[in-house]
């Protein structure tokens, strides 16, 4: 029987919470066994883009990432969110390490190319696009057994949403994408609970009603749901990483409040 482990993805609204972040830290250190942090920050990379006088583009709540917003994401990601994650771990009695992709080669993946979307028209006329994204990087596969290696040794990965593609070149990656692909590639080393945790209860049937959670989604609810609207935005890509980490074999994936990790709450997510 495999040994659980828990995997908690952390949105960049709550990494600039100072009091929401103290206490999912201190909620994720009173996690039993073993464990594995994935941050966001997408926020502060965007008030720190405007501050050093960068614009931010998104694309579909995706952001294009050029050569100086990379720079920017590579500071603010692999460095004053991450390390500051470490550091509170630390002093709350877990000895954690902060990685990027290119850390001891943990996650590869390649530049996406650019992509071709249908654009509103008021005639008949169809009409598209191209929207390059620029450094941004799909997942080619996540080193499980590196970070195994880590964890059996009494470390806590810390993983910033970068990776690496293997010619030199860092790539800004979605977080929810990293957490999904770290919890595969650990499945078949450990029985793996992956946690989303943002701010709101759970994937809500009512987007103005924090009260209208809905407990259980399958693969067939999530087609109705985005057929009928409930579902939409940033909640289908966040969805479809949950089914994707099903499907790869982790056991149980929970959308879930930050304030409300411990695996009790939120929606579940299931085949």
């Amino acid at each position: 029987m495999k040994e659980k482990i828990t995997l908690v993805k952390v949105g960049g609204a709550i990494v600039e919470d100072p009091q929401q972040l103290a206490q999912l830290l201190k909620d994720f250190c009173a996690i039993e066994g073993k464990k594995v942090l994935v941050h966001g920050g997408g926020r502060r990379a965007t008030q720190i883009a405007t501050q050093m006088g960068v614009e931010s583009q998104m694309v579909n709540g995706r952001r294009i990432t050029d050569a100086s917003m990379l720079q920017i994401v590579t500071m603010v990601y692999g460095g004053l969110v991450n390390k500051n994650l470490v550091a509170q771990l630390q002093a709350n009695g877990i000895n954690a390490l902060g990685l990027t992709g290119a850390d001891m080669n943990v996650i590869r993946s390649h530049k996406r190319p650019p992509v071709t979307v249908a654009e509103p028209s008021t005639d008949s006329q169809s009409r598209h696009k191209v929207i390059d994204y620029g450094f941004v990087g799909d997942v080619d596969g996540v080193d499980g057994q590196m970070l195994s290696t880590l964890i059996e040794s009494g470390i806590t990965p810390v993983m910033a949403p970068l990776t690496h593609d293997g010619q030199g070149n860092i790539l800004n990656t979605n977080a929810d994408t990293i957490a999904s692909e770290t919890a595969k590639a650990l499945a078949p080393y450990y029985d793996v609970t992956l946690i989303f945790s943002f701010e709101k209860k759970g994937v809500l049937s009512n987007p103005d009603d924090e009260e209208s959670v809905i407990p259980v989604i399958t693969r067939e609810d999530f087609s109705r749901y985005v057929a009928d609207g409930t579902v939409g935005g940033g909640m289908i890509p966040k969805l479809e990483n949950a089914f994707n980490a099903i499907d790869a074999g982790v056991q149980q994936v929970i959308i879930t409040l930050a304030t409300a990790i411990d695996g009790r709450h939120g929606t579940v997510i299931k085949q």
